[in-house]
């Protein structure tokens, strides 16, 4: 018996739908060889995300118990067709770089990262469309082919935001909703900010690191505290320092020594004395409240910004975004988390047990001990230790 021909007896309904079938399965086709044939770019994108939940930014591959803003991330560049699957499993064929290493819970305003792409049509939409809300790609900018965002960034800028009450005096008894900062202590404590301004030898602001190591060396361009805003009845302040790269836990520690001072707890002459070779008890302020807030790549801008061919990584037009993202995302995550934990006003009561003029055997013993906690609660500021 002769085989019926695929299609014969088919009504003209049936025949229709079979040419779809097989034109969407064409299309789809289509749509990857495109992908495939979409010559790869070096590129930035200017990324914000809320860090709560996630170990860090950095992808620990063979570590899936551990989630991070790179898995995400990957994830969402692989399903919109931007990178093959197999770019996702090995990121150096991505020519993949952070520019900062963030830590757990820690969140970003201003991250880079620089990668080849195909540059697909509506790409940050797409990348976007597989993110979760608080991660987003808010910019992105053509760069140079031996572009790494690590390497060519001049300056980070970090903010830190603390509930004002940190600031009152030990002195006084202090209800954490009705505290309002005042001028005069404003005034004090950016005085005392503007004294890391400047290269000095931050050996006792970071761990495992002698005070003859010339890494300990590190230049601050400016830090300073802001003026103070009410948010859930609590008044809350924004710290900015912008430095060339910062140590692990230290920017913590810098802003811990300056609470320690305010609150009365240390003379004001430990700053200085920090910077000789003889250890201090520098004590390290909460996590919670630490963003990355801007990179900075000024030679790379005066170098090629202007070429006619690349634009400089600025991102004025992104500013508003930028801003949106930080209201709905980072500030609400930091004062609810402050209201529910209460990580400043636990470490506060840590301060009276600090004793700020130990002696180097007593800080070595210290260290011993606290050794395996700094590991893990890290400051998300390991910008040259990758």
């Amino acid at each position: 018996m002769a085989k019926r021909p695929s299609g014969a007896g088919e009504g003209p309904e049936e025949n229709g739908q079979r040419a779809k079938r097989l034109k969407g399965t064409a299309g789809e086709g289509d749509a990857e060889d495109q992908n495939k044939r979409t010559p790869k770019r070096k590129i930035v994108l200017l990324m914000a995300y809320s860090g709560k939940g996630y170990h860090g930014m950095q992808r620990n591959l063979g570590s899936s118990q551990f989630k991070t803003i790179e898995d995400d991330l990957v994830s969402a560049l692989v399903q919109s067709g931007c990178i093959p699957e197999n770019h996702g499993e090995d990121m150096k064929k991505m020519s993949f770089q952070r520019c900062a290493r963030t830590d757990k819970g820690v969140s970003a305003a201003g991250q880079i990262v620089s990668l080849k792409v195909r540059l697909i049509d509506d790409i940050l939409e797409k990348i976007n469309n597989h993110l979760p809300s608080h991660i987003r790609i808010l910019g992105l900018k053509r760069v140079t082919g031996g572009f790494n965002s690590k390497n060519k960034c001049d300056a980070r800028t970090y903010a830190y935001m603390l509930p004002t009450f940190a600031f009152a005096h030990k002195d006084h008894d202090v209800q954490e909703e009705a505290y309002r900062l005042s001028r005069e202590t404003l005034e004090k404590v950016n005085g005392l900010l503007a004294r890391y301004k400047g290269t000095h030898n931050f050996h006792n602001f970071t761990s495992q690191k002698g005070p003859k190591d010339p890494s300990a060396r590190r230049y601050i361009m400016e830090m300073y505290c802001g003026e103070p805003f009410v948010r859930e009845d609590i008044e809350f302040a924004v710290i900015k320092v912008k430095g060339q790269s910062f140590m692990m836990h230290q920017i913590r520690k810098m802003i811990g020594l300056v609470i320690a001072i305010v609150k009365g707890y240390a003379p004001e002459s430990i700053i200085e004395r920090s910077w000789g070779e003889e250890k201090v008890d520098v004590p390290k302020a909460p996590g919670l409240g630490l963003v990355l807030e801007r990179v900075h790549f000024e030679k790379y801008n005066r170098r090629f910004g202007n070429d006619g061919l690349h634009e400089p990584l600025e991102w004025k037009e992104e500013e508003e975004k930028i801003a949106v993202f930080k209201e709905q995302y980072i500030y609400p995550t930091i004062i609810n988390t402050e209201r529910e934990e209460k990580s400043m006003m636990s470490w506060l009561n840590t301060l009276s047990i600090h004793d700020f003029n130990s002696s180097a055997a007593e800080m070595e013993a210290d260290n011993k001990n606290s050794k395996n906690s700094d590991v893990e609660d890290s400051d998300g500021c390991n910008d040259d230790s990758d």
